[in-house]
Formats: structure tokens, C-alpha cells, sequence
């Protein structure tokens, strides 16, 4: 490459010539050498091309059991990766994590091109994480002020575009940080939840998650919310949203899971029961939108029946994504499902999922793109 006449080209002209490439093939192009992957890592070309639209991805978090695995044989050599389904392309693919400088990296949640994880200090012989947010394309990381352990075994992390703003959920308090935070420290704040929230969303300047208010013998799920302008440290940041137009609509879906939505939307996803006994049959799995301006609920999509087949016998499954499309897996299936609404509804497998492990994958979308860090 040194002999090449794309050396004599001047700066400014590679970038131009560079930045009219879509961000994918940007990315290739990272590859091929160092003076490739100096030119388009440089803060000038970065700065170029920070509007190009990102790449929607479907990210994997790493099973529980790979975490504890990691922890107790720290003989085992293993690189850290970010391990993410392509939609548009239908494939798998990785970026390195190895530039954290931290052990057994735990991928939980993305915004704005950045991923939020768990890092264990490399120096300390006693369990002490904290929570990182970096962008594996830039390899660029900050490390968030520091937090208790108990927080990262029990807490749901939740994040969102605006201000890098982050909230850590458990059923009796919640932290908030945001970069517009001038003391630099987490704010906490009661919870006062009526029971583990499962599966909190922020959509907006909201929270919302489910809530089991039944008894041990019968589930009954209700719809929590709370606005981070109102939090305060008084009991009353959470409130039940229901309407009488709803409905059962809390009583047709057994264990209801939340995810966010296309724009002020709100997804419900759950087995639709066939009646209200207490251990119902179930026909399918369901998928409720919820439009948050109307406050009205509509049927977004139902998985077909020859692929249900794959779930009937699973006492258990997980639920991720976001905007227009969702992955469901289940206990020996060992494949993903996915429910793309983009140009449509369509319904079809995810071959190949990395990581192994008993089939329940958990995950989160990540757009990614060459954001720096703040």
C-alpha cells in the first residue's frame, strides 16, 4: 500500500470519496489494511459521516451460564465478542470486546450506536463490577460511576438516546444517570413496585413495566408507569395505567413479556389462553401494540401455528427486540424466531445461533454506528 497512488490523494479528498460509501461497506473497508483503518477511524472522517443511517442489528446477550463459567475457570482463554444477527443480510456476525480492559464483559442493553455492559476489574480477586458503555466499532469506552454489586445481579438496566440517560430497575428502588447530571453521581430513587417489575421499557420520557398484583396461586399482570421528570423520593412515582375500553386485555395472555415499540409504541407479547381456567390451554403466541398518544390496544401479529408447534411444549421462553421486529426462543428449540414487520409481517427461523447454551437467548437491538463517546 505504500507504493499505491491512493497515498498521494490528499486528506480531505479520501474522505469525501470514503464517506459516500453506506456505513456497512465502510466497515469492510476498515478491514482490508492500517492505513484504511486509520484514514476511516480518524475524528475527521468519523465527524463526516456521523449522520450515515446505522445498521440495525439484533444483539445476543451471553447466557448466565457462560458468565459463571468464566468466573470459575480463569485458566479458560476466551476473546469477548458482541454477537449480533443481521436481518437485512440474514447473518450472524461479531465485534471484538477485547479492548475493554475488563473481565467477562455482559453486553445488556444499547442506544444511539453505544452498548451499556457489566465489566469485572482485572486487578480485583472479589466480584466488583461496573457498568461500561462503549461502541465496539470505535472500540472508544467510559466507565459509569461505580455501583454496588447487588445492583448488577438484580437490577434491569434501561437506556435511552437522549443525553446518554441510564436507569437501573429493581422492584424496591431505581437509579437514574444522565450526562446533563452535574454532580456526576446516580440519583436514587423508592420504587415502591407491588412486586418485580418484568420486563421495563423506556419509551420516551416513561417507564413502563408489568407487575403481578395476583396471588401465589393465580398471576394477575397490570401495566406500571412513571416519568423521569416526576421522580422524586416519595412513593407515589409509579402509577397503574388501565382503561375500562381494555378490557381483559391483562387475562387473554399468559406470562406477558414488554417491548418497545416503532416510535410512541408499545409492544405486549405472551401464549394467548384459550379460556380463563386456571391452567389454560394455549393456541399461539400473540402480539399486542399498544399505542401510547391514543391509549388504544391492536392485535400487531400471531405466530403461525406450524411454528408455535416448536414452542407448545416450552415451559419457558424469552422475548427481545424492538421497533418492528422480535425474537422469540425457548428451552430446545435451538433457533431463533423473529416477527419482522418491516415491509409487512413476516414470520421465519433464525438459524445458527452462537453461544450454545439451553436455547433461551436474551438480547437487545443495537443500531450501530461510529457515535463517539461524550
Amino acid at each position: 500500500m505504500d507504493a499505491s497512488p491512493i497515498n498521494r490523494l490528499p486528506q480531505d479528498t479520501l474522505n469525501q470519496i470514503f464517506s459516500s460509501l453506506p456505513l456497512r461497506q465502510i466497515m469492510i473497508c476498515r478491514s482490508v489494511c492500517k492505513f484504511f483503518n486509520q484514514m476511516l477511524t480518524s475524528p475527521s472522517f468519523m465527524d463526516l459521516i456521523s449522520t450515515q443511517t446505522p445498521l440495525r442489528f439484533l444483539a445476543l446477550r451471553p447466557p448466565h451460564h457462560h458468565h459463571h463459567h468464566q468466573r470459575h475457570n480463569s485458566h479458560v482463554s476466551s476473546l469477548p465478542y458482541l454477537h449480533v444477527f443481521d436481518p437485512d443480510q440474514n447473518q450472524w456476525l461479531r465485534f471484538s470486546l477485547s479492548f475493554l480492559p475488563f473481565r467477562s464483559p455482559q453486553p445488556v442493553a444499547s442506544a444511539s450506536g453505544l452498548v451499556y455492559l457489566w465489566g469485572e476489574s482485572p486487578n480485583s480477586l472479589e466480584s466488583n463490577r461496573s457498568l461500561v458503555v462503549c461502541n465496539p466499532l470505535t472500540r472508544q469506552f467510559q466507565v459509569l460511576p461505580q455501583l454496588g454489586s447487588a445492583w448488577s445481579r438484580h437490577g434491569s438496566v434501561l437506556v435511552d438516546s437522549v443525553n446518554h440517560r441510564v436507569m437501573v430497575l429493581t422492584e424496591l428502588a431505581a437509579l437514574y444517570f444522565s450526562n446533563t447530571n452535574k454532580t456526576n453521581s446516580w440519583l436514587t430513587f423508592s420504587a415502591n413496585l407491588p412486586s418485580k417489575p418484568r420486563s421495563p421499557i423506556l419509551i420516551s420520557d416513561s417507564v413502563f413495566a408489568l407487575c403481578d398484583v395476583g396471588s401465589r396461586w393465580r398471576s394477575q399482570w397490570k401495566l406500571f408507569t412513571c416519568t423521569l421528570t416526576n421522580l422524586n423520593n416519595s412513593y407515589n412515582n409509579w402509577v397503574c395505567l388501565g382503561r375500562l375500553e381494555w378490557g381483559d386485555i391483562f387475562d387473554i395472555i399468559k406470562r406477558p413479556r414488554l417491548v418497545r415499540g416503532k416510535g410512541n409504541k408499545l409492544l405486549m407479547i405472551g401464549v394467548l389462553k384459550s379460556n380463563f381456567s386456571l391452567n389454560p390451554s394455549c393456541s399461539t403466541i400473540l402480539i399486542l401494540r399498544l399505542d401510547l398518544a391514543r391509549m388504544e390496544w391492536e392485535e400487531a401479529g400471531r405466530m403461525p401455528s406450524e411454528m408455535y408447534k416448536s414452542f407448545q411444549e416450552s415451559s419457558k421462553f424469552k422475548i427481545f427486540g424492538g421497533g418492528d421486529r422480535v425474537c422469540l426462543s425457548a428451552k430446545r428449540v435451538g433457533k431463533l424466531a423473529l416477527w419482522d414487520d418491516c415491509d409487512g409481517v413476516v414470520w421465519r427461523w433464525i438459524e445458527g445461533v452462537p453461544g450454545g447454551g439451553d436455547g433461551l437467548c436474551r438480547g437487545f437491538v443495537f443500531e450501530a454506528s461510529l457515535t463517539a463517546l461524550s
